[in-house]
């Protein structure tokens, strides 16, 4: 029987600020992306997110940005390579220390926002990407973009890499996320974003804007945390998963 991970960008307020309801996706997820407190989340947030996974039996994760608060990590900055693998590294050990002191574990690493779509273009950054978190902990896995540089750079690392497609992006044509501000960049129609993913793990492809189908294996399923439809978008392609007859299940430890 086929299975797939539902994952979501989560612990992304900060301060007084809130962004999405946490609880209600951690309720729905099996995967979730934490924000490391550079371009989102603190200390506070950090700790709460990873005890509510806890609590929901949620595999956990470290999602690192640029640090961006302003521009909530999708602007692009300039740091090099070198200066990148160092960021990175910082929020995984972030990320590990709040874990654990919440009673949990974090088993992966997804990049965030811009820094991500650069890592997902740029061998050079994809390297830095996977040198860091090798470095902090040689058994985290990495969840990235299916058919994305970042793949390429952890498989030959020697990390586990697990591929993800998105429930509420479109795609161009070169498999890369349509960016945002342009047309066909967000899908925010719940339903639309449920058969798009549905297709996509049927026809084992992504399936671009134009409707070509590029074929990668699907590991995971992102919906991002903080857009208007979350927690409808999420709970909608969980319940079109399990009609389909399509196990949900934690891609880096296998747990249903």
């Amino acid at each position: 029987m086929p299975s797939v991970d539902l994952n979501s960008d989560l612990g992304e307020g900060f301060g007084t600020y809130t962004c999405g309801d946490d609880e209600a996706m951690l309720s729905i997820v099996t995967s979730a992306n934490v924000a490391c407190g550079f371009h989102a989340g603190d200390p506070e947030v950090m700790a709460q997110t990873f005890a509510t996974a806890r609590k929901h039996g949620v595999n956990v994760g470290a999602h690192p940005g640029f640090p961006d608060l302003w521009g909530f990590g999708r602007r692009r900055l300039p740091f090099s390579a070198a200066e990148i693998e160092r960021l990175v590294a910082y929020q995984i050990g972030a990320a590990a220390a709040l874990a654990a002191y919440s009673g949990h574990r974090i088993t992966y690493v997804k990049t965030h926002g811009a820094l991500g779509n650069i890592a997902c273009e740029n061998r050079e950054i994809a390297y830095a990407v996977a040198r860091a978190s090798r470095a902090v902990d040689r058994t985290l896995a990495c969840l990235a973009p299916a058919l994305s540089e970042l793949i390429a750079a952890s498989e030959a690392a020697g990390i586990a890499a697990y591929q993800e497609i998105y429930a509420d992006r479109g795609y161009t044509e070169t498999g890369q996320l349509i960016p945002r501000g342009q047309p066909g960049a967000m899908i925010l129609d719940p339903e639309q974003a449920a058969s798009r993913v549905i297709d996509m793990i049927k026809a084992g492809a992504i399936i671009t804007a134009r409707g070509t189908h590029l074929s990668t294996s699907v590991d995971s399923i992102c919906v991002h945390g903080d857009s208007v439809h979350a927690v409808e978008t999420a709970r909608l392609i969980r319940a079109r998963l399990e009609q389909a007859g399509i196990v949900l299940k934690q891609f880096a430890t296998g747990k249903a």
